[in-house]
């Protein structure tokens, strides 16, 4: 069984962002460049205001064929009602399971209402990987 521990032994410390403003094109290269599934959306202050993945990037790419316009802003396209997020001392056991049962593949890490951390799927079998070496399974 894994034991718990709080997220913040194996969150992201630098979570890739992106401004609201910035085009879905710069935010999809982004994405890209940095081999992930998606990123969070930070204002200047870090304080998190959505999250933006690579659906959310095709969701836009088809409305700029369809529309025969430009690719809009990540604020156009991005998540940011009832952004699911954690706090670093949270279980990382609980977030798992709460990640699984809502089908995403990464949680935001919030501290004072200012971005810190993320957790993915990829940590979270990090810390599998490590239990069970220290367990000798």
């Amino acid at each position: 069984m894994l034991k718990s521990v709080s997220l913040r032994d194996y969150m992201v410390i630098h979570p890739v962002t992106v401004k609201p403003d910035a085009s879905v094109y710069e935010a999809m290269m982004t994405i890209s460049d940095n081999r992930i599934s998606g990123v969070c959306v930070i204002e200047d202050d870090h304080r998190l205001v959505g999250v933006l993945s690579e659906m959310d990037c095709l969701r836009a790419v088809l409305s700029s064929v369809y529309n025969n316009g430009g690719f809009g802003t990540v604020r156009e396209y991005m998540t940011a009602e009832n952004l699911l997020v954690a706090h670093p001392d949270e279980d990382i056991v609980d977030v798992a399971q709460d990640m699984l049962r809502q089908n995403k593949r990464r949680r935001p890490v919030v501290e004072d209402g200012r971005l810190i951390g993320q957790i993915t799927i990829r940590q979270l079998l990090k810390a599998v990987g490590e239990f069970q070496s220290a367990n000798g399974s």
